[in-house]
């Protein structure tokens, strides 16, 4: 099934994340059937999703006259086996239960057309471990970021019998839908995002813990620091601004190793002072770099500082 194909989805859990990935589809002018046995869920999707649409139009990101043709595109349903039918991409965004995901999956397996692609939202089960359906080829990992409809990530997460076609499409899929997907290699717990910020979490919890800081005085300091930085620089490329060879002195100062940051720094890439570390910056000079550099992050700064972004919402 080729993205550019896909004329019918299906999201099976109505809650945020399910309301937010159906809006998704919608406004792309793809047809989606949300799906969600209680009632009431359904009825708070239909609010969630208005609500959602007029901030979109609040802010300019859509017209006032899209959202009537939007919500039409949206059908919302308590009976699966009726809105499985002829659907060309069906996602689960139900509960982090592994029995609720397992009977879904089953069912959709049995309801939707052989060619079409089962997608989960999960993050921290390995599904591949314990979905049963006659064509695993056929599933994937398509991983949200709340608000879905609005931050672009999604990161594409291919199990150990999900095809290379299964991939790619969902990939150029997702990026039909206005979305920056990220392929993962292979299903490792937590994939990308999470992984990281599990650790910035343990991090800020012992602050708490301890009383070392305030709550806001943290957020001030991250807002202020990593927050300026990351959207220019990442966790990763932000390395080679502090050199390479640093970076392993301070590893090795706190009993650890990287056999990657090694080989870098042995083969003499220690970032943008040596115009290649972890990224090769084309024989520039450093300050070159780094005036490309202090200007992003300067204009962020700016940026920041415009929409109030320091005081807590």
């Amino acid at each position: 099934m080729r993205a550019a194909d896909i004329k019918k989805s299906l999201i099976v859990g109505a809650g945020v994340m399910g309301s937010s990935i159906a809006l998704t589809f919608a406004r792309v002018g793809i047809e989606v059937a949300l799906v969600d046995l209680n009632e009431k869920s359904l009825d708070r999707a239909v609010r969630l999703i208005r609500s959602s649409l007029n901030t979109l139009a609040d802010h300019g990101s859509i017209s006032s006259d899209e959202i009537p043709s939007i919500l039409d595109r949206i059908h919302f349903s308590t009976d699966l086996k009726t809105s499985a039918h002829e659907v060309d991409f069906a996602m689960e965004v139900v509960v982090e239960v592994e029995d609720v995901k397992k009977r879904v999956f089953s069912e959709l397996d049995e309801l939707i057309p052989e060619d079409a692609i089962i997608a989960s939202n999960t993050s921290g089960l390995d599904i591949f471990r314990f979905a049963e359906i006659k064509r695993p080829e056929r599933l994937v990992i398509a991983h949200w970021f709340a608000p879905a409809h609005i931050i672009p990530l999604v990161e594409v997460v291919p199990g150990p019998k999900t095809s290379p076609e299964v991939v790619h499409s969902t990939a150029e899929l997702m990026k039909r839908l206005g979305k920056k997907p990220v392929v993962m290699k292979e299903f490792v717990r937590s994939f990308i995002v999470n992984r990281i910020q599990n650790y910035i979490a343990m991090a800020y919890f012992e602050i708490l813990e301890n009383g070392w800081a305030t709550a806001e005085d943290i957020d001030l300091a991250v807002k202020t620091s990593l927050g300026i930085r990351l959207p220019i620089v990442g966790v990763v490329q932000n390395m080679d601004f502090t050199g390479l060879d640093l970076v392993l002195d301070l590893m090795k100062s706190y009993g650890a190793s990287n056999a990657f940051i090694e080989q870098k720094v042995k083969q003499g890439h220690l970032g943008a002072k040596t115009s290649k570390g972890v990224y090769d910056y084309n024989g520039r000079s450093e300050e070159e770099i780094l005036n490309k550099r202090d200007l992003l992050y300067l204009k962020m700064l700016d940026h920041l500082e415009s929409i109030n972004a320091y005081q807590p919402i």
